[in-house]
């Protein structure tokens, strides 16, 4: 009986709970594409006319949304969506293949590291205060300027240091995406969102600044809290990384610094430092004087990989297969960002993308007044997964929103507010956003790991957003 009762135990199945994995970044975009292409069959197409709007820029006339025959997306065309997104984003892709292989001829030459040695000796013993001064720094510069696409010019530069002060890639990327989105969302002078949106509504240019400043500080601070907070778990415990297994080769290069003998550059190392210098200097001129762009900064860089190449001793045939590498290192991010453009050319090609802003902006109208203004910070919200661009959502809903505002009894500098609240806090969530993935892609970060970690502060600063816009409504806000 108890041999019987045995076996008849052996026999029960082993239950195992499966462990839920997120889908990989390709299948998640692909659904999107899916789903949009289903949406073309049945949401009613529409138009509105596009008119020349501030600055020589596109915009929409509010008045003018007319339907049209509708144009569901076919096969052929939902099969070559993902091939005309990665035209459609290629000015991204090729940047962020470019800034790969830039960075690649960098550490190719040795001075990446050198500089490493001596900021990680200088800061060693105070090693947490890097990050609120790099934070704070890259905040003010993107409310100013506007330009969040920097975070892909800061990560490669500040990830050695992060990791050898024995941080994370995590880390890394979380002081460069959050300072700059939370500078970007609150820009008290930012001309891509804040004045572009006041301009579109009748705004006075850059009033309201007080009110700016002060969200400026709380979301500031509230990032450099959370980022700080992690970044102390994982000094304390590597093993609480969320990316520990991923950083163990960088961890092999760039960490145990003090350990090992202090690096002493070449005379050749030494101006080649100072031809980057020299050469980053003039990419921050153009971006800030000339405005330069993703195309510009993209050629200048590939001159600073052949330029500090050369100088530093590289032979020609080393700086191309530093080239080579680096490309191979980002290759897979530089696709997901032409992947994720696919959502909105499917959207496009159904024209049902002003029929979405056509229906959305009376559903705001229908909101509580208190709650009206909430109304719009979703809205928007909602556009920035489908148009990931600050400059190109205010010239899509702004025209129709600042009316709005007048009829359902907010003020228009409380609907450019919500703009931009809304736009700048999901730049940094949605794969659709192509800087944001690109950036990810250099500091080697998955989407799905930044999820988890942004998450808890996505609902922290959507929560300090709501609060800003209840007070502005309140007090019938306008600066």
């Amino acid at each position: 009986m108890e041999n019987n009762s045995s076996q008849h135990l052996n026999l029960e199945p082993s239950v195992s709970k499966k462990k839920f994995t997120m889908p990989h970044i390709y299948v998640i975009l692909f659904l999107f594409s899916a789903v949009a292409a289903i949406a073309t069959y049945f949401v009613p197409a529409g138009v509105y006319e596009r008119v020349p709007g501030p600055e020589g820029r596109t915009t929409i006339d509010p008045d003018s949304y007319k339907a049209v025959e509708q144009t569901p997306v076919g096969l052929v065309d939902f099969i070559t969506a993902i091939p005309n997104g990665l035209i459609s984003a290629g000015e991204v892709v090729f940047f962020t293949l470019i800034i790969g292989g830039m960075f690649m001829v960098l550490r190719e030459t040795g001075i990446i590291e050198i500089g490493v040695d001596k900021l990680t000796r200088k800061f060693s013993t105070k090693s947490i205060t890097v990050i609120p001064v790099l934070m704070i720094v890259f905040a003010l510069i993107c409310s100013l300027i506007g330009t969040q696409e920097l975070s892909l010019v800061y990560v490669p530069v500040i990830l050695p240091l992060l990791i050898a002060l024995g941080f994370d890639s995590m880390v890394a990327a979380a002081i460069a995406l959050v300072a700059t989105t939370a500078g970007f969302t609150t820009g008290f002078l930012n001309p891509i969102n804040t004045g572009l949106g006041q301009k579109l509504s009748g705004v006075p240019l850059y009033s309201g600044l007080e009110f700016r400043i002060i969200a400026f500080v709380l979301i500031v601070g509230a990032g450099i809290f959370y980022v700080i907070r992690y970044a102390k778990k994982v000094k304390k415990n590597p093993e609480n990384s969320y990316v520990y297994e991923e950083d163990y080769a960088k961890r092999e290069l760039y960490s145990n610094n003090e350990a090992t003998e202090k690096r002493i550059a070449t005379t050749r190392q030494k101006i080649a430092s100072a031809a980057l210098f020299i050469l980053f200097a003039i990419l921050v001129y153009g971006v800030l004087v000339q405005g330069w762009f993703m195309v510009e900064m993209a050629g200048i860089f590939i001159v600073i990989g052949i330029v500090v190449g050369l100088l530093s001793g590289l032979k020609p045939i080393e700086i191309c297969e530093g080239f080579n590498k680096g490309f191979r290192k980002v290759l897979v991010g530089a696709l997901i960002v032409g992947v994720a453009r696919a959502v909105a050319v499917v959207m496009e090609k159904g024209q049902i993308m002003d029929t979405i802003i056509h229906n959305l902006g009376p559903v705001v109208g229908e909101l509580p007044s208190i709650l009206s203004a909430i109304g719009m910070f979703f809205v928007q919200m909602l556009f920035s997964f489908l148009v990931p661009s600050g400059s190109g959502q205010a010239l899509v809903t702004m025209p129709i929103m600042a009316p709005l505002s007048d009829l359902i009894g907010v003020t228009r500098q409380t609907a450019v507010l919500a703009y931009q609240l809304g736009d700048g806090l999901g730049n940094i969530l949605f794969p659709t956003s192509g800087y944001f993935m690109a950036t990810l892609v250099i500091a080697g970060v998955s989407w799905q790991k930044w999820v988890k970690f942004y998450l808890p502060l996505f609902l922290i600063w959507s929560g300090i957003a709501i609060v800003l816009l209840i007070i502005a409504q309140a007090i019938q806000w306008t600066g």
